[in-house]
């Protein structure tokens, strides 16, 4: 720790870019990767909004467990689905397993209304919000 003071002390230019580079990346992950959702969030847009929740995991992982009301359509197969997705007016939430293939389908959807499940499955079960159909 000494050491990366000393760093920073002797080199503040080199210091100062690699401060702005990390903001700028994480600024650009975050509007890359689309709009969140929390999970604890999602029951409410699903009431308030008629949300549909759009599961892209692969189906033997959905059949292991998934949120109520989801609808999978595994990522592979989403290209297959674009319009009938575009022309839905409510919100839709997609669903992976950690998040990063939701950011994706998100961008991919291309719409205002499109949102990703923040931390996919595995964070919306480790708040301990219930899965349906899951084999324990």
């Amino acid at each position: 720790m000494e050491r990366w003071f000393e760093f920073m002390g002797n080199h503040p230019f080199l210091f100062g870019i690699w401060i702005v580079l990390a903001i700028m990346l994480f600024s650009l992950e975050s509007k890359r990767s689309g709009k969140k959702i929390a999970p604890q969030a999602l029951g409410l847009l699903v009431n308030n909004e008629q949300a549909k929740l759009i599961d892209i995991r692969p189906a033997k992982n959905f059949a292991t467990g998934h949120i109520a009301g989801s609808r999978n359509i595994p990522f592979s197969e989403l290209k297959n689905h674009l319009t009938e997705l575009q022309a839905i007016t409510t919100p839709i939430v997609f669903i992976c397993d950690i998040g990063m293939q939701a950011g994706m389908a998100v961008q991919l959807i291309g719409k205002p209304n499109a949102m990703r499940l923040e931390g996919g499955i595995t964070n919306y079960q480790s708040q301990g919000l219930p899965l349906v159909g899951s084999k324990k």
